[in-house]
């Protein structure tokens, strides 16, 4: 009954539940906006970027509405910067690194990460339900036999989302993700090569912008500094090796960039709804 006249409906559940509600909420007269990605396969489901729509000016707005799936905040983060740079002129290369926070996999995986650092510490056994290895003080790029997650289903879904929310505007980057020991916020070490050669001052003039903060002289951008922002923050140097290379470093609030995300496309989606009885 609670999904009844509901206007919106956000599943930033389990994908499981997501799969078994969603219908219902749908019949219901529930706009759809899934966080959860349970929806990726569904018929006449819209996998939505809001920052990258705006970007490369693509407008979703349409008389009839489909349900929603939010891309995936990394594909977002990696499609905002790699634009902006494909703006400048070609780019030869782009390989990304991605480190992946507990809070990815919800309450569950902060759980985990928690109890296996408190744990550590107190020389106990390590739960492994949801990781299925030892994550605190570690990196990791898979989890264990024991999990009945992977962390390359992510990967290959990040490197999925930003085909899809990017298209041919930025070449697609070679791409690694790996598990980290942090709770929130993601952290992006991206490499890029560009055809030509530019200054570190125009590429960081080329990156900064809506949802971009580049980093001061007394402070590197960092996981902490990234909790509860909109924005991306950012920091670029040159290669020492090769003269058209440069390397980002940049974090995000990866909770903040869905939830930011699924809130714009509300918005975008409330201007097709019906209002008022048709006369």
């Amino acid at each position: 009954e609670h999904l009844t006249n509901m206007d919106f409906a956000f599943f930033a559940s389990d994908a499981e539940f997501t799969l078994k509600t969603w219908k219902q909420a749908r019949d219901g007269g529930s706009e759809i906006i899934d966080l959860s990605y349970a929806l990726e396969t569904e018929k006449d489901v819209q996998l939505r970027a809001p920052w990258l729509e705006r970007e490369l000016g693509k407008s979703q707005l349409s008389l009839r509405t489909h349900p929603v799936v939010i891309a995936h905040p990394a594909a977002t983060v990696l499609g905002l910067l790699l634009v902006r740079a494909a703006r400048m002129g070609a780019v030869r290369s782009a390989n990304a690194t991605v480190f992946e926070p507990a809070s990815e996999l919800g309450k569950r995986g902060m759980d985990e990460l928690h109890e296996q650092t408190v744990n550590l510490l107190s020389f106990q056994q390590l739960p492994m339900t949801i990781f299925g290895t030892q994550v605190a003080f570690n990196m990791i790029d898979r989890y264990g036999e024991g999990s009945v997650l992977s962390l390359a289903t992510s990967e290959q879904r990040i490197a999925r989302h930003y085909k899809k929310i990017v298209g041919d505007a930025a070449p697609v980057p070679s791409l690694m993700l790996l598990q980290t020991p942090t709770f929130h916020g993601h952290g992006f070490s991206l490499y890029i090569e560009m055809a030509e050669g530019t200054t570190v001052e125009k590429m960081r003039e080329a990156l900064a912008g809506e949802h971009v903060t580049l980093a001061t002289e007394t402070e590197a951008p960092n996981n902490v500094s990234a909790a509860g922002q909109e924005q991306v923050l950012l920091s670029v140097r040159r290669d020492p090796l090769k003269e058209n290379g440069f390397w980002i470093w940049a974090t995000s609030d990866n909770l903040r960039v869905t939830s930011t995300s699924a809130v714009e496309c509300a918005e975008i989606m409330a201007a097709s709804r019906p209002r008022g009885p048709v006369q």
